[in-house]
């Protein structure tokens, strides 16, 4: 099984040692022609606004819509939970608008406001180490949209059928349980 690493912006080298953690292959992708070739893909971290303009210029944004419209899963970490987010708090433009939930950018404030923190996540039987950075956080949510996580009674991941979005780093911890769980969705999608 092939997954995939959205390579315009964030840590994608740390999604693929994960992702390979996890038991499959790990692919860099940077061009739209490489989605036929995965079964799910992450958009990782980084600034939501570039990469949303990285996105268009390079013609993701359609390509991604006809990647989830496959259910083909997608993973959204920090950035990547915004580029999934059918609306985002202030006005800013969706960029994909997959995700029925309304979230707001940097939440947790400035990146000296940075921590991590252990967290327990449904589907998941141990609790689970997150790094926020500047983290986006899920203010709202539709009756579609299970929710995974809270933290301070906060909502920090999620997930809508074959969509999935955190608030935190997954991939700059030892702990490779989320991405477990995105391999096993891809895997579930697959059958």
């Amino acid at each position: 099984m092939k997954i995939g690493v959205l390579a315009l912006q964030g840590a994608v080298a740390e999604h693929i040692r994960m992702i390979e953690q996890a038991g499959a292959e790990g692919v860099v992708v940077k061009k739209t022609s490489q989605l036929d070739d995965i079964q799910g893909i992450i958009v990782p971290g980084g600034e939501s606004t570039t990469i949303g303009k990285l996105m268009r210029t390079y013609g993701f944004i359609d390509a991604l819509k006809s990647f989830s419209e496959q259910k083909k899963p997608i993973f959204g970490t920090c950035a990547g939970l915004i580029v999934l987010a059918k609306e985002i708090a202030g006005g800013e433009e969706p960029h994909l608008g997959l995700m029925d939930m309304t979230v707001q950018r940097n939440a947790f404030g400035r990146q000296r406001e940075s921590f991590e923190t252990d967290l327990d996540i449904k589907g998941i039987d141990h609790p689970v180490r997150a790094v926020f950075i500047r983290a986006p956080l899920v203010l709202d949510v539709k009756s579609e949209v299970d929710v995974l996580s809270i933290y301070k009674e906060q909502m920090v991941a999620v997930r809508q059928e074959h969509l999935l979005a955190s608030s935190f780093h997954p991939e700059l911890t030892q702990d490779a349980s989320m991405h477990q769980y995105f391999v096993d969705m891809v895997r579930q999608y697959q059958t």
